[in-house]
């Protein structure tokens, strides 16, 4: 097994029920969350490896992840959880303002017969047209594949 440890697997089943339900050891079931909250590891797959039911292991997630904001909200010690984060919180700064000659629209087009546009220095009222234009010509062999 991969992403967890035999020995854990072993001890995870303490007992059962009257009813036939298994009695899980509160530790393993930590080790085997904290085994499923590291990046790139499949819920599932450590289901199986457990020979627990999906279900099972995605509810101890849940509860594990909300005892520890409980936790985190009446300050006290929280079991230990993964810390590598799968995402990394980003802040997008205010766009600056550019004028409005820097928004002028580049046109490159090369037709099939080998001719080329450059029409930069068009407006978009003479654009219109052209992209028009281009758009009912018919594609070129290398794109249609």
């Amino acid at each position: 097994m991969s992403e967890i440890d035999t020995e854990v697997v072993r001890r995870l089943v303490i007992g059962r029920k009257n009813d036939g339900r298994a009695v899980y050891d509160p530790q393993a079931k930590a080790e085997v969350v904290r085994a499923c909250l590291k990046p790139g590891v499949s819920v599932a797959r450590m289901a199986l490896q457990c020979g627990i039911n999906a279900n099972l292991l995605r509810r101890w997630i849940t509860q594990s992840m909300g005892a520890d904001m409980k936790a985190s909200q009446t300050n006290m010690p929280a079991v230990a959880m993964g810390t590598t984060e799968a995402f990394v919180p980003c802040r997008l700064a205010a766009p600056e303002a550019v004028p409005a000659a820097a928004h002028k629209p580049r046109l490159h087009a090369r037709l099939p017969n080998g001719v080329q546009l450059d029409l930069s220095d068009a407006g978009p009222g003479e654009l219109l047209p052209v992209l028009e234009l281009l758009g009912r010509l018919p594609c070129s062999d290398s794109t249609t594949r």
